[in-house]
């Protein structure tokens, strides 16, 4: 993997700060983007955006193996503030079950409910029906999503000591 040896490489001449100039911006308004994109086709499943991703992490789980509320969080990287609202919402609508462990109170377990489990069904064609209405070249996507998990990998990854 290259690395830059004189990070001020990257600047784009005297626009240094130019809004089109920053990967952070772009990566905002493309998220916003896809987002907007998903609406519709999650309107249909009544779930937000944020709800559609917990609901995707407890379908990756055998049936009937609940997940710790942690883990969930963490696999999405939210904290408790946001996630906790999602899951009271998820458990009024009777698709997902809150439960508190046995022996250790601070741990809440998180499970599906049998109509939280119907609705997989249902979700299967949102993926599809959304890369079916973008008209790229899906090979263009997964490089797209490999290069975003790399980039993520070396952001989450401990600083290096020697800088």
């Amino acid at each position: 993997m290259q690395t830059l040896k004189n990070c001020s490489d990257v600047a784009v001449g005297d626009d240094v700060l130019g809004l089109d100039n920053q990967i952070c911006f772009a990566l905002y308004a493309l998220n916003r983007a896809v987002t907007a994109r998903y609406r519709p086709l999650l309107t249909k499943l009544d779930l937000t955006y944020p709800q559609y991703l917990v609901m995707l992490v407890l379908w990756e789980r055998e049936q009937g193996e609940p997940a710790r509320v942690s883990d969930v969080g963490d696999r999405l990287r939210l904290d408790s503030g946001t996630l906790t609202p999602l899951l009271k919402r998820l458990e009024q609508r009777g698709l997902v079950i809150r439960r508190r462990q046995a022996g250790d109170e601070r741990v809440v377990r998180l499970g599906l409910t049998e109509a939280g489990w119907q609705l997989r069904a249902a979700a299967r064609q949102v993926p599809e029906q959304l890369l079916c209405g973008l008209d790229v070249d899906p090979q263009r996507l997964i490089a797209l999503r490999q290069e975003l998990r790399s980039l993520l990998a070396i952001l989450e990854a401990p600083a290096s000591s020697d800088q």
